[in-house]
């Protein structure tokens, strides 16, 4: 479990981010990579994603710079069965600033696993996105899905941390 640090030493996790919410998330991997913030990127493989398949890349509107560090993952969670934990050792990582996709499904586990883990997490309210579930019986809209994590970071707190929810516009400024 990660141990809290009284360092400011954030790192801005892009999840699974293979198609929507890009214009956003590329202004934000600007902006975190101007300020010197280490950008790690999370791809998801599984039956349908399959490794090195053209599906699977990351978009190349976001192709990671030489030694961005990308952890691939087969869960929802990017810390389960993956070395994201040592990959933010290395770093120094004491809070995950976080984006990506899909909304209900790798962002919001994410989102809880790294704040079981110890990390203060920023949800970044613009920058995460989903599919609509409505076809396959869920009755909920991608806003809903969306809404429902933004208020979740916004009111989020555990023993010593809490999590935050701030716009592509509010994210790395000051």
């Amino acid at each position: 479990m990660h141990k809290n640090k009284a360092a400011d030493s954030p790192v801005f996790l892009v999840v699974d981010v293979q198609v929507d919410v890009v214009a956003n998330i590329a202004a934000l991997v600007d902006r975190a990579r101007a300020k010197g913030i280490p950008v790690v990127w999370v791809r998801h493989q599984n039956a349908r994603l399959r490794a090195e398949s053209p599906g699977w890349q990351i978009v190349p509107e976001l192709a990671p710079l030489d030694g961005e560090p990308i952890v691939d993952k087969r869960f929802g969670d990017a810390f389960a069965d993956t070395d994201l934990g040592e990959v933010l050792e290395r770093l120094n990582a004491d809070r995950i600033v976080l984006c990506g996709a899909l909304t209900e499904n790798c962002v919001r586990s994410t989102f809880n696993g790294a704040l079981y883990r110890g990390f203060p997490v920023t949800l970044i309210t613009d920058a995460h996105t989903t599919v609509d579930r409505r076809p396959s019986g869920l009755d909920y809209s991608p806003a809903n899905a969306i809404a429902v994590l933004n208020y979740q970071a916004e009111s989020t707190t555990l023993p010593g941390l809490a999590s935050q929810a701030v716009s592509t516009a509010e994210a790395f400024t000051g």
